[in-house]
């Protein structure tokens, strides 16, 4: 083998070996950052010109995927109204004391993911891993819970569980009555799917209550469950 030929055989297994590196994982608490694609380069005019024959016709636009963007625009304004009148029900309640099974991290006070995150208004933005909101300490952990406490009572006719990573985990419901009493008002399969509210409506309660237990089967829902806010309804 000549001396040149075997420069570029190392220089071939090199570049292989380069290749094979596995990419870092992501740690829980930190969501992915999307690769910036490099900007399309204009093509270059040729040095000589050529005579070729004219260019077709545009073709005219696909209306399919006009009418697929408008009702995306249309889905898009919906949902942000439809949390809009959530925020602001002037029937709607926000918590203002929270406690949790579990924290990511053993958080408490103000800390990230701690269960305090879940008190007030929402303010989670976009769908994933988000500091504001609540999270267990492990995920697919199996059962948690959270169990928080409004300043009014009243008759409920709603609960509303902003879901904001991990959505759909939600299996179990209770309201407790003013003697402490619980009173399981639902359990089923969250059907909740992105950042999004779990809406559970009730009879009206023949009960005065401040006081709401929700519970997540964690293992339900691969990766970590967050909660943001949850709101109880009523007069």
């Amino acid at each position: 083998m000549s001396r040149h030929t075997r420069i570029l055989f190392s220089l071939a297994a090199a570049l292989l070996i380069a290749g094979c590196k596995s990419k870092p994982s992501n740690p829980p608490d930190s969501a992915p950052t999307a690769a910036v694609q490099p900007a399309a380069q204009p093509a270059q005019p040729s040095s000589t010109p050529t005579t070729s024959a004219p260019a077709p016709a545009a073709a005219a636009a696909d209306p399919s995927a006009a009418t697929v963007e408008e009702n995306k625009k249309l889905s898009a304004i919906d949902w942000a109204l439809k949390q809009d009148e959530i925020k602001h029900d002037p029937n709607g309640q926000w918590a203002t004391e929270v406690s949790a099974s579990s924290t990511y991290n053993d958080a408490t006070g103000d800390a990230a993911w701690s269960a305090t995150q879940v008190t007030g208004p929402p303010n989670v933005e976009h769908y994933g891993d988000d500091g504001k909101a609540w999270a267990p300490k492990t995920p697919d952990g199996g059962i948690e819970w959270l169990d928080l406490k409004y300043a009014k009572p009243v008759n409920a006719t709603e609960v509303r569980i902003r879901e904001s990573c991990g959505s759909g985990a939600v299996i179990q419901v209770e309201l407790f009555d003013e003697q402490g009493n619980p009173h399981k008002v639902w359990r089923g399969t969250d059907p909740t799917q992105e950042l999004n509210y779990f809406v559970l409506k009730v009879p009206p309660t023949s009960y005065k209550t401040n006081r709401v237990k929700i519970t997540l089967a964690t293992n339900a829902v691969p990766g970590w469950n967050e909660i943001d806010a949850i709101q109880l309804v009523g007069k």
